[in-house]
Protein backbone atom coordinates (compact mmCIF):
# COMPACT_ATOMS: atom_id res chain seq x y z
CA UNK A 1 0.00 0.00 0.00
CA UNK A 2 1.48 3.40 -0.82
CA UNK A 3 1.95 5.70 2.45
CA UNK A 4 4.00 8.18 2.54
CA UNK A 5 4.50 11.67 4.92
CA UNK A 6 6.24 14.79 3.36
CA UNK A 7 8.16 17.39 4.68
CA UNK A 8 5.48 19.59 5.77
CA UNK A 9 4.65 17.16 8.60
CA UNK A 10 4.40 18.98 11.81
CA UNK A 11 4.69 16.24 14.15
CA UNK A 12 1.29 16.71 15.69
CA UNK A 13 0.05 13.25 15.79
CA UNK A 14 -3.44 14.15 14.91
CA UNK A 15 -3.14 11.20 12.10
CA UNK A 16 -2.00 8.81 15.15
CA UNK A 17 -4.57 9.62 17.17
CA UNK A 18 -7.57 9.57 15.12
CA UNK A 19 -6.70 6.33 13.42
CA UNK A 20 -9.57 3.97 14.22
CA UNK A 21 -7.32 0.78 13.97
CA UNK A 22 -4.35 2.07 15.52
CA UNK A 23 -2.12 1.45 12.11
CA UNK A 24 -0.27 4.61 12.89
CA UNK A 25 2.19 5.36 15.36
CA UNK A 26 5.58 6.70 15.78
CA UNK A 27 9.07 4.79 15.52
CA UNK A 28 11.99 5.16 17.80
CA UNK A 29 13.11 7.98 15.44
CA UNK A 30 9.68 9.58 15.71
CA UNK A 31 8.42 9.17 12.62
CA UNK A 32 5.61 7.88 11.66
CA UNK A 33 5.17 4.99 10.05
CA UNK A 34 2.07 2.15 8.91
CA UNK A 35 0.89 -1.31 9.75
CA UNK A 36 -0.81 -2.19 6.47
CA UNK A 37 -2.50 -5.08 8.32
CA UNK A 38 -4.30 -3.07 10.91
CA UNK A 39 -5.28 -0.34 7.95
CA UNK A 40 -9.26 0.23 7.15
CA UNK A 41 -8.51 2.32 4.29
CA UNK A 42 -10.69 5.02 5.51
CA UNK A 43 -8.75 7.64 4.78
CA UNK A 44 -8.84 9.88 8.14
CA UNK A 45 -5.10 9.94 8.57
CA UNK A 46 -4.86 12.08 4.83
CA UNK A 47 -8.23 14.17 5.73
CA UNK A 48 -7.21 14.90 9.63
CA UNK A 49 -3.99 16.21 8.29
CA UNK A 50 -3.50 19.98 9.25
CA UNK A 51 -1.04 20.50 6.76
CA UNK A 52 -1.78 18.41 4.31
CA UNK A 53 1.27 16.16 4.63
CA UNK A 54 0.07 12.61 4.17
CA UNK A 55 -0.75 10.28 1.34
CA UNK A 56 -1.67 6.81 1.18
CA UNK A 57 -3.49 4.04 -1.45
CA UNK A 58 -2.34 6.70 -4.25
CA UNK A 59 -4.51 9.49 -2.89
CA UNK A 60 -2.57 13.16 -2.61
CA UNK A 61 -4.32 15.21 0.01
CA UNK A 62 -4.51 18.21 -2.33
CA UNK A 63 -7.00 16.63 -4.74
CA UNK A 64 -9.07 16.50 -1.88
CA UNK A 65 -12.22 18.62 -1.75
CA UNK A 66 -12.29 21.39 0.94
CA UNK A 67 -15.00 22.19 3.80
CA UNK A 68 -16.54 25.34 2.46
CA UNK A 69 -19.95 26.60 1.73
CA UNK A 70 -21.96 24.09 4.16
CA UNK A 71 -25.32 24.85 4.36
CA UNK A 72 -26.52 26.26 7.64
CA UNK A 73 -28.80 23.50 10.22
CA UNK A 74 -32.00 25.67 9.60
CA UNK A 75 -31.50 25.21 5.40
CA UNK A 76 -30.93 21.33 6.10
CA UNK A 77 -33.64 20.82 8.40
CA UNK A 78 -35.70 22.92 6.18
CA UNK A 79 -34.52 20.09 2.98
CA UNK A 80 -35.79 17.28 5.66
CA UNK A 81 -38.94 18.92 6.37
CA UNK A 82 -40.30 18.95 2.92
CA UNK A 83 -38.73 16.09 1.66
CA UNK A 84 -41.80 13.76 -0.17
CA UNK A 85 -41.70 10.64 -1.17
CA UNK A 86 -42.79 11.00 -5.26
CA UNK A 87 -45.17 9.14 -6.75
CA UNK A 88 -46.00 11.33 -9.88
CA UNK A 89 -43.10 11.86 -12.35
CA UNK A 90 -42.30 13.32 -15.96
CA UNK A 91 -41.72 10.62 -18.25
CA UNK A 92 -38.71 11.80 -19.46
CA UNK A 93 -35.05 10.95 -18.27
CA UNK A 94 -33.07 13.01 -16.47
CA UNK A 95 -29.98 14.48 -17.78
CA UNK A 96 -26.65 12.70 -18.28
CA UNK A 97 -24.91 15.55 -16.44
CA UNK A 98 -27.40 15.18 -13.36
CA UNK A 99 -27.29 11.21 -12.56
CA UNK A 100 -23.60 11.38 -12.62
CA UNK A 101 -23.52 13.80 -10.37
CA UNK A 102 -26.09 11.16 -8.46
CA UNK A 103 -23.80 8.28 -8.73
CA UNK A 104 -20.67 9.99 -8.36
CA UNK A 105 -22.09 11.19 -4.73
CA UNK A 106 -22.24 7.76 -3.64
CA UNK A 107 -18.82 7.07 -3.42
CA UNK A 108 -18.86 9.29 -0.11
CA UNK A 109 -21.81 7.47 1.67
CA UNK A 110 -20.84 5.86 4.89
CA UNK A 111 -20.16 2.07 6.02
CA UNK A 112 -19.68 -0.34 8.62
CA UNK A 113 -16.42 -1.14 9.38
CA UNK A 114 -15.75 1.30 5.81
CA UNK A 115 -16.74 -1.38 3.91
CA UNK A 116 -17.18 -0.10 0.44
CA UNK A 117 -17.98 -2.85 -1.34
CA UNK A 118 -21.64 -2.07 -2.00
CA UNK A 119 -22.99 -2.28 -5.60
CA UNK A 120 -25.66 0.23 -7.43
CA UNK A 121 -27.89 -1.19 -10.23
CA UNK A 122 -29.01 2.15 -11.65
CA UNK A 123 -32.01 2.16 -14.33
CA UNK A 124 -31.30 5.65 -15.97
CA UNK A 125 -33.11 5.07 -19.43
CA UNK A 126 -36.99 5.24 -19.41
CA UNK A 127 -37.18 2.82 -22.03
CA UNK A 128 -34.94 0.37 -19.99
CA UNK A 129 -37.57 0.49 -17.14
CA UNK A 130 -40.41 0.69 -18.98
CA UNK A 131 -39.03 -2.78 -19.72
CA UNK A 132 -38.35 -4.08 -16.05
CA UNK A 133 -41.96 -2.36 -15.45
CA UNK A 134 -43.79 -4.20 -18.08
CA UNK A 135 -42.28 -7.87 -17.47
CA UNK A 136 -42.58 -7.21 -13.60
CA UNK A 137 -46.28 -6.10 -13.82
CA UNK A 138 -46.97 -8.66 -16.49
CA UNK A 139 -45.89 -11.51 -14.02
CA UNK A 140 -47.85 -10.35 -11.40
CA UNK A 141 -50.90 -9.79 -13.23
CA UNK A 142 -50.18 -13.86 -14.12
CA UNK A 143 -50.41 -14.92 -10.50
CA UNK A 144 -53.06 -12.55 -9.40
CA UNK A 145 -55.38 -13.21 -12.09
CA UNK A 146 -55.57 -16.99 -12.59
CA UNK A 147 -57.08 -19.08 -9.81
CA UNK A 148 -55.49 -22.45 -10.63
CA UNK A 149 -52.14 -22.69 -8.68
CA UNK A 150 -51.77 -25.72 -10.49
CA UNK A 151 -51.95 -24.00 -13.57
CA UNK A 152 -49.30 -21.91 -11.78
CA UNK A 153 -47.17 -24.46 -11.25
CA UNK A 154 -46.82 -25.77 -14.44
CA UNK A 155 -46.04 -22.75 -16.11
CA UNK A 156 -43.28 -22.36 -13.98
CA UNK A 157 -44.01 -20.07 -11.24
CA UNK A 158 -43.47 -22.20 -7.79
CA UNK A 159 -45.91 -21.82 -4.80
CA UNK A 160 -43.34 -20.22 -2.57
CA UNK A 161 -43.55 -17.43 -5.18
CA UNK A 162 -47.57 -18.11 -5.17
CA UNK A 163 -47.65 -17.65 -1.51
CA UNK A 164 -45.54 -14.54 -1.19
CA UNK A 165 -46.85 -12.61 -4.47
CA UNK A 166 -50.60 -13.05 -3.49
CA UNK A 167 -50.14 -11.82 -0.06
CA UNK A 168 -48.04 -8.97 -0.50
CA UNK A 169 -49.87 -7.90 -3.77
CA UNK A 170 -53.86 -9.17 -3.62
CA UNK A 171 -54.99 -5.77 -2.12
CA UNK A 172 -53.50 -4.30 -5.10
CA UNK A 173 -55.25 -6.62 -7.86
CA UNK A 174 -57.90 -4.29 -9.10
CA UNK A 175 -55.64 -1.82 -8.97
CA UNK A 176 -53.22 -4.17 -11.31
CA UNK A 177 -56.18 -5.53 -13.57
CA UNK A 178 -57.07 -1.57 -14.44
CA UNK A 179 -53.46 -1.11 -15.72
CA UNK A 180 -52.32 0.81 -12.75
CA UNK A 181 -48.53 0.74 -12.41
CA UNK A 182 -48.93 0.19 -8.12
CA UNK A 183 -45.28 -1.28 -8.01
CA UNK A 184 -42.95 1.98 -9.74
CA UNK A 185 -45.76 4.64 -10.10
CA UNK A 186 -44.05 5.66 -13.89
CA UNK A 187 -40.63 6.55 -12.37
CA UNK A 188 -38.31 6.47 -15.30
CA UNK A 189 -35.54 5.69 -13.50
CA UNK A 190 -34.55 3.87 -10.15
CA UNK A 191 -31.70 2.25 -8.37
CA UNK A 192 -31.32 -0.70 -6.63
CA UNK A 193 -28.31 -1.64 -3.65
CA UNK A 194 -27.19 -4.65 -2.69
CA UNK A 195 -24.40 -6.09 -0.51
CA UNK A 196 -22.27 -8.45 -0.15
CA UNK A 197 -24.05 -11.55 2.44
CA UNK A 198 -20.81 -11.41 4.48
CA UNK A 199 -20.48 -7.58 4.86
CA UNK A 200 -20.42 -6.39 8.69
CA UNK A 201 -23.36 -4.39 8.40
CA UNK A 202 -25.22 -5.47 5.28
CA UNK A 203 -28.81 -5.09 6.61
CA UNK A 204 -27.92 -1.06 7.34
CA UNK A 205 -25.22 -0.04 4.42
CA UNK A 206 -28.13 -0.14 1.85
CA UNK A 207 -30.37 2.17 3.70
CA UNK A 208 -27.87 4.85 4.84
CA UNK A 209 -27.14 4.86 1.22
CA UNK A 210 -30.02 5.66 -0.19
CA UNK A 211 -31.13 8.15 2.80
CA UNK A 212 -27.57 10.24 1.41
CA UNK A 213 -29.04 9.74 -2.38
CA UNK A 214 -32.54 10.75 -1.61
CA UNK A 215 -31.21 14.08 0.12
CA UNK A 216 -29.07 15.04 -2.55
CA UNK A 217 -31.38 14.26 -4.98
CA UNK A 218 -34.20 16.42 -3.17
CA UNK A 219 -31.62 19.13 -2.82
CA UNK A 220 -31.34 19.33 -6.64
CA UNK A 221 -34.93 18.93 -7.11
CA UNK A 222 -35.32 15.69 -8.41
CA UNK A 223 -38.04 13.58 -6.65
CA UNK A 224 -37.41 10.01 -4.91
CA UNK A 225 -39.52 7.04 -3.28
CA UNK A 226 -38.39 4.49 -1.40
CA UNK A 227 -39.85 1.68 -2.73
CA UNK A 228 -40.44 -1.38 -0.82
CA UNK A 229 -42.92 -3.12 -3.51
CA UNK A 230 -39.96 -3.04 -6.22
CA UNK A 231 -38.19 -4.63 -3.13
CA UNK A 232 -40.53 -7.22 -2.81
CA UNK A 233 -40.77 -8.18 -6.80
CA UNK A 234 -36.86 -8.50 -6.74
CA UNK A 235 -37.37 -11.32 -4.16
CA UNK A 236 -40.07 -12.87 -6.18
CA UNK A 237 -38.47 -13.07 -9.31
CA UNK A 238 -34.56 -13.48 -9.30
CA UNK A 239 -34.05 -13.25 -13.14
CA UNK A 240 -34.56 -9.28 -12.23
CA UNK A 241 -31.85 -9.77 -10.10
CA UNK A 242 -30.20 -10.94 -13.11
CA UNK A 243 -31.26 -8.42 -15.18
CA UNK A 244 -29.60 -5.96 -13.31
CA UNK A 245 -26.69 -7.54 -13.09
CA UNK A 246 -26.25 -7.88 -9.32
CA UNK A 247 -23.34 -10.11 -8.24
CA UNK A 248 -24.34 -13.86 -7.31
CA UNK A 249 -23.10 -13.77 -3.86
CA UNK A 250 -24.77 -10.28 -3.22
CA UNK A 251 -27.77 -9.75 -1.65
CA UNK A 252 -30.56 -6.80 -2.45
CA UNK A 253 -30.73 -3.94 0.21
CA UNK A 254 -33.53 -1.74 -1.07
CA UNK A 255 -34.58 0.11 -3.82
CA UNK A 256 -35.66 3.50 -4.49
CA UNK A 257 -37.56 5.18 -7.72
CA UNK A 258 -36.52 8.65 -8.91
CA UNK A 259 -37.20 11.31 -11.73
CA UNK A 260 -38.47 14.68 -12.50
CA UNK A 261 -41.27 15.92 -10.66
CA UNK A 262 -44.76 15.49 -11.92
CA UNK A 263 -46.53 17.76 -9.09
CA UNK A 264 -44.80 20.19 -6.58
CA UNK A 265 -45.48 20.83 -2.76
CA UNK A 266 -46.03 24.35 -1.86
CA UNK A 267 -45.58 23.11 2.67
CA UNK A 268 -44.05 20.60 4.47
CA UNK A 269 -46.69 18.33 6.62
CA UNK A 270 -47.33 18.29 10.45
CA UNK A 271 -46.06 14.40 11.43
CA UNK A 272 -47.10 13.75 14.94
CA UNK A 273 -44.31 13.32 17.43
CA UNK A 274 -42.24 10.44 17.80
CA UNK A 275 -42.18 8.52 20.79
CA UNK A 276 -38.41 10.16 22.53
CA UNK A 277 -37.42 9.82 26.22
CA UNK A 278 -33.80 11.04 27.53
CA UNK A 279 -32.22 8.16 29.27
CA UNK A 280 -31.41 9.11 32.76
CA UNK A 281 -28.66 7.67 35.24
CA UNK A 282 -28.96 3.87 37.04
CA UNK A 283 -28.91 0.83 34.60
CA UNK A 284 -31.33 -1.93 36.31
CA UNK A 285 -31.29 -5.33 35.03
CA UNK A 286 -34.34 -6.74 33.37
CA UNK A 287 -36.83 -9.35 34.49
CA UNK A 288 -35.79 -12.76 32.72
CA UNK A 289 -39.19 -13.31 31.00
CA UNK A 290 -38.07 -9.52 29.29
CA UNK A 291 -34.67 -10.44 28.16
CA UNK A 292 -36.23 -13.73 26.46
CA UNK A 293 -39.22 -11.15 24.90
CA UNK A 294 -36.77 -8.68 23.92
CA UNK A 295 -34.20 -11.72 22.40
CA UNK A 296 -37.16 -13.12 20.55
CA UNK A 297 -37.74 -10.13 19.05
CA UNK A 298 -34.38 -9.37 17.80
CA UNK A 299 -34.28 -12.57 15.99
CA UNK A 300 -36.97 -12.39 14.19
Amino acid sequence: MEFSINEKCIHCGKCVNDCLGKALKFDENKKIVLDESKCKKCQHCMAVCPVGALSIMGKNPEDSDLPNNFPDGEQVLNLIKNRRSDRHYKRENLDREVIEKLKNMLNWVPTGVNDHRLHFSFIDDVEVMDEVRDYTNGKLLRILSCCDKRNIILNGITSPVINFATKKFERYKDAFLKGEDIIFRGAPHMVVVSTPADAPCAAIDPVIALSYFELYAQSMGIGTCWCGLAYAVLRIFPELCDHLEIPENYKVGYAMLFGPKDVNYPRATQPENCQMVSVKKGIKDSTLKSKIKRYIRHLV
